[in-house]
């Protein structure tokens, strides 16, 4: 039988540290090509839409910086504290209950209020969920865990439905241009979450301040944040009909009343469930070889910077969402199918580099998922549901991600990550079989209203011989 060559790791802090800079050259390379792409150009030569993007970029990008900074040494923070490992996935849990319990109202809430209200509220929930972080008690971390959770609905809803309304509504840009936005925010999301690697390691380790430290510095860009969006930002609504439990009900009636929103639905929830299992998963499988944990992380973020150009390129070259969805969910299929024969109890320095490669993979396929999906949700979900319906869509991934790390109070399954990782591989699956049926019916809706159109047209042109 063949077997494997055994890889030897002596350095592990010299290898990650090798590996950020050859990974930084590769995503230069990719966002050099996918620069020049054609829609690209069309949206930067007009200057109306270039000054709309950098209020949104300057208030998103503050936002992404205050969330991404907590990402390194989340894991890391409760184990210095002395919890184990059951303990802090309850921890986590605690934060995805939070989004399912709370989080579906911040849609229709914010739709309601005002979603410049809702995104000023995200900044201050966000900073109190950092301060509990200089707490070593349980409970008040856990307290800190429910902010948290709230918050990161806010961050993922509120921000983007405030970001298309005003971009179709009050400006009346192209929707094709959303796109670019969207490929952009990606990227910028990626760098944004390199330079916060760096700055956690730094903070944590580089000044010795331990892992408290990066939640600290999160304060500030989260400050800035609210004190902008306050002074720049105009005030925009979604449906504001005054029975709130209604409004949250709306949002279930269009998921489920139009296929193509289901299965959207659908294929976000099977993602982002194998993104969440994995944001918790990846620190305690390496933690044993002791890499810098801000390094890793900032290569991860560079695997989803390249992502994102990917994405940009796969764009220019006609390929809609949906079969940019499809191709995503392939690659976190192979990702999690490495994972699952790699990350046994005894891991070898071979399986480790295998475990390494499938994690850039799945880190290079949600580069390429984030932008899609938001052009994808921008076409199909309606504009005064926006928050509500994406809010919902949060609901699946929150259960699916919070029973997977329940389940590691099990001991056959805290010992063998293999297991977990095999009901990500089944998801990722599913995830490939939804987005199909998506192609085929965003086909079918396509044909219908070109059917429509051309009906249209020949009735016009009736009407005008008559």
């Amino acid at each position: 039988m063949y077997q494997i060559p055994e890889i030897s790791l002596n350095n592990m802090d010299a290898i990650i540290f090798i590996l950020f800079l050859v990974l930084s050259v590769v995503s230069m390379a990719f966002h050099y090509l996918a620069k020049n792409t054609d829609q690209r150009r069309q949206s930067i030569s007009n200057a109306n839409f270039l000054t709309f993007q950098r209020s949104f970029f300057a208030v998103y990008f503050l936002a992404l910086l205050g969330d991404w900074l907590q990402g390194p040494y989340v894991y890391k923070l409760y184990d210095y504290y002395g919890f184990k490992e059951f303990q802090i996935a309850v921890l986590y849990v605690a934060g995805f209950a939070s989004s399912v319990v709370f989080g579906t109202a911040t849609g229709p809430l914010a739709d309601m209020i005002g979603r410049r209200k809702m995104a000023t509220a995200f900044c201050v929930t966000y900073i109190l969920c950092c301060v509990t972080k200089l707490s070593g008690s349980y409970w008040i971390l856990m307290i800190g865990r429910l902010l948290g959770g709230i918050s990161t609905s806010m961050l993922f809803s509120t921000f983007e439905a405030w970001y298309v309304y005003e971009h179709t509504e009050r400006h009346g840009f192209p929707n094709e241009w959303m796109g670019a936005t969207f490929s952009i925010t990606t990227f910028w999301n990626g760098m944004l979450a390199i330079l916060s690697g760096v700055v956690a390691n730094f903070a944590a380790e580089g000044l010795g301040f331990g892992p408290v430290a990066p939640f600290v510095v999160a304060c500030f860009p989260l400050t800035l944040c609210g004190v902008i969006v306050i002074n720049v930002w105009d005030e925009n609504y979604g449906n504001r009909k005054p029975k709130f439990m209604s409004n949250c009900l709306d949002g279930l009636k269009v998921i489920f009343s139009d296929q193509s929103v289901l299965l959207l639905g659908g294929v976000q929830s099977m993602v982002e469930s194998c993104m969440y299992i994995f944001v918790f998963l990846w620190t305690p499988v390496l933690m044993p070889w002791d890499p810098p944990l801000g390094m890793v992380f900032a290569c991860f973020m560079l695997a989803i910077m390249i992502g994102s150009s990917i994405y940009t390129l796969l764009q220019s070259r006609g390929f809609r969402p949906e079969n940019v969805l499809k191709i995503c969910l392939v690659i976190i299929s192979a990702s999690m199918a490495g994972c699952s024969y790699a990350a046994s109890p005894d891991i070898s320095d071979t399986k480790l580099v295998i475990i390494y490669a499938s994690f850039f993979a799945l880190e290079v396929a949600i580069g390429i998922y984030f932008p899609a999906m938001s052009f994808a949700k921008s076409q199909v979900i309606p504009e005064s549901h926006r928050a509500n319906v994406m809010n919902w869509f949060r609901v699946p991934m929150n259960v699916i991600t919070c029973s997977t790390l329940l389940c590691l109070h099990i001991e056959w399954v805290a010992a063998d990550k293999r297991i977990v990782f095999a009901v990500c591989l089944a998801m990722a699956i599913s995830g490939v079989l939804m987005a199909s049926h998506l192609e085929a019916a965003n086909q079918k809706r396509r044909e219908n209203n070109k059917d429509f159109s051309e009906e249209q047209q020949s009735f016009m042109y009736a009407e005008e011989e008559t």
